[in-house]
């Protein structure tokens, strides 16, 4: 070991990453580990929109400072983020009130949304169905991302910053010790710190299997898919439907939600698989449409299997049509994402010791959530 890092960072994911960063960006010496090659997991795997907006009180806060430092980085490097806006399309009467009610909150946080007639939904999203969108709610800061494209450029940018930065790094040991934190590779390579946060779940289940088994972590299993390139078709931003509106947290914050909630169909198929449909364009030009939600512990994060399960993506595209006429819904890709989450709190923290700290299980917020909450955390952490 040749030399001594204020912090090492375990996981090279959106959350881990940002951590790495924020320390850097305080002066701090940083090595970043990646047991892979590159990221392979819900960093990559997830839908690639940045949205605030879906969060509540205490978590969009957290999402808008992350747009602004994804709008920073941008301005410096191209990190794939496109600022093209968020709109949330009502079906009913329902939806509406919801929308509506959610458009007031929004005022009273000073983030920025507008409401908008049919009319001007069906003007700015083509192929969107007139017997389906009663209005919709717009969040013009929000942005979309290419998740794999964004968190290798990020990397990229970081190691033109300065950043120490190891992949097929798999740490398997991780201890304290009087002089700092020791932590050990596969091939026996050594790095010491002042301090460890481990932001992935993989790794937290191999360095500590016990504490792993005892947590109240639930894994998700989320499964999307890309339509062949739109020929002369374009959508902007990312699109939410009447489903997410009855889904994301942010409505939970609505005084009407509970009442709507209670009267859904509880054997409904989107009950049953936790589906609601989003629509976001890819560079290719190709449609991701998603997606699901399937549980199960951690512990037991197995038994939700490793194959796509074909009546939840043909569900997918049944009720996506309903919404959206896109030239063609002929699929090219198909894939499944992985991510932890706490029964009990919105992010799972755990500190080993004294000086390693276990920060995992954001759940579906990371894409949006992480670079605003690990900003605050490393300050947490090293009492800045």
């Amino acid at each position: 070991m040749n030399q001594k890092y204020d912090l090492i960072v375990v996981g090279a994911g959106v959350l881990g990453t940002f951590h790495a960063y924020h320390a850097k960006q305080k002066g701090l010496k940083v090595a970043l580990l990646e047991k892979d090659q590159f990221p392979q997991s819900a960093t990559v795997r997830n839908f690639g929109q940045v949205v605030p907006s879906g969060m509540n009180t205490k978590w969009q806060a957290f999402g808008r400072e992350s747009l602004e430092i994804y709008k920073d980085i941008q301005s410096k490097f191209d990190i794939s983020i496109r600022q093209e806006g968020s709109v949330y399309l009502a079906s009913n009467y329902e939806e509406v009130q919801l929308l509506e009610e959610l458009a007031e909150i929004n005022k009273s946080n000073s983030y920025s949304s507008r409401l908008l007639t049919k009319d001007e939904c069906l003007n700015n999203y083509s192929g969107l169905r007139e017997d389906y969108v009663q209005t919709g709610l717009f969040f013009p800061e929000e942005v979309i991302v290419e998740p794999s494209i964004m968190i290798n450029k990020l990397h990229a940018f970081l190691k033109e910053d300065g950043m120490d930065l190891f992949f097929n790094a798999k740490v398997v040991l991780c201890e304290e010790t009087v002089n700092g934190v020791i932590a050990t590779l596969t091939t026996g390579t050594v790095f010491m710190a002042s301090k460890v946060i481990i932001c992935n779940g993989s790794d937290f289940k191999t360095l500590y299997p016990l504490i792993f088994n005892e947590s109240d972590l639930i894994v998700s299993k989320l499964q999307m898919m890309a339509t062949k390139p739109q020929q002369n078709y374009k959508l902007k931003g990312s699109v939410l439907t009447g489903l997410s509106i009855r889904r994301y947290e942010a409505f939970e914050e609505c005084a009407s939600y509970s009442v709507i909630k209670a009267n859904e169909c509880k054997e409904s198929l989107e009950k049953k698989w936790g589906v609601h449909i989003l629509f976001k364009q890819a560079y290719d030009g190709s449609v991701i449409l998603g997606d699901s939600h399937e549980y199960a512990s951690a512990a037991e994060m197995d038994s939700l299997g490793f194959d796509l399960n074909m009546d939840i993506d043909n569900f997918i595209i049944h009720e996506a049509k309903k919404i959206i006429d896109l030239p063609n819904y002929e699929i090219q890709r198909r894939w499944y994402g992985m991510y932890s989450q706490c029964k009990t709190s919105d992010i799972y923290q755990n500190t080993i010791g004294t000086n390693i700290h276990i920060v995992t299980g954001i759940g579906g917020k990371g894409m949006t959530g992480s670079a605003g909450f690990s900003k605050q955390n490393i300050k947490l952490i090293f009492n800045f």
